[in-house]
């Protein structure tokens, strides 16, 4: 087991901060207040998470708590949960009374995962025509952790595709927004992932949408 040390730091620190301490890690502190206001799809207010329970990490996708340790902030005990990313490995320290603040939450339902199949089916599409605009809203919405803010985004894009091709980096938040859809949906409903991309593909084909053909590979 690994042993980390108490940290005092400053009551107005950033976002995110990386800790020479703990390398690869990042420890989260404060989101932006817009994020505060937001209800999250799985959200479990206790925030009461155990060792080797699935988690969502916004915009990383699904990852496991692989330690649970404590540490001082700002004056008092606080409790950090160590998060492995399930897809790239990276391992996210965050403070357990800053957990809802970043919107870190429970893997979305079964129940949860068809409201946002219904939405990719039925939901209405209001998006910035002006591309800066667009991506501007689509980066916080994606920065929200909501599932259903991510099939938003994921959406409006595919139908964005069908009048003319995507920028590049609307590309990438693109198939990010798919994987994201795809591992929590196979998740939720212990499935494949291949199967979950079948099920956002049928979807998608009921609202008359198909994702793009896109050539340049994303990481």
């Amino acid at each position: 087991m690994h042993h980390f040390r108490a940290i005092q730091l400053p009551k107005h620190a950033p976002f995110s901060l990386y800790l020479p301490h703990f390398t690869g890690y990042i420890l989260t502190l404060a989101a932006h207040s817009l994020y505060t206001r937001l209800i999250f799809l799985g959200a479990t207010e206790a925030m009461d998470y155990k060792i080797g329970d699935k988690v969502v990490y916004p915009n990383h996708g699904v990852g496991v708590v692989e330690q649970i340790s404590y540490g001082v902030l700002n004056g008092r005990t606080e409790r950090y949960f160590m998060i492995r990313i399930l897809s790239s490995g990276l391992r996210v320290m965050v403070p357990s009374s800053n957990a809802p603040a970043v919107g870190l939450r429970s893997v979305i339902r079964s129940n949860d995962a068809t409201k946002v199949l219904g939405f990719l089916e039925k939901g209405k599409l209001n998006s910035h025509h002006d591309w800066k605009h667009r991506f501007k809203e689509n980066s916080e919405r994606m920065r929200t952790g909501s599932l259903l803010e991510v099939a938003a985004v994921l959406k409006s894009l595919v139908s964005l595709s069908r009048s003319k091709p995507l920028s590049f980096r609307e590309k990438k938040m693109l198939e990010r927004a798919k994987y994201l859809l795809v591992s929590e949906m196979a998740t939720a409903r212990n499935l494949t992932a291949e199967n979950a991309e079948g099920l956002v593909v049928k979807s998608l084909a009921k609202a008359k949408l198909q994702f793009p053909t896109l050539q340049e590979k994303v990481d």
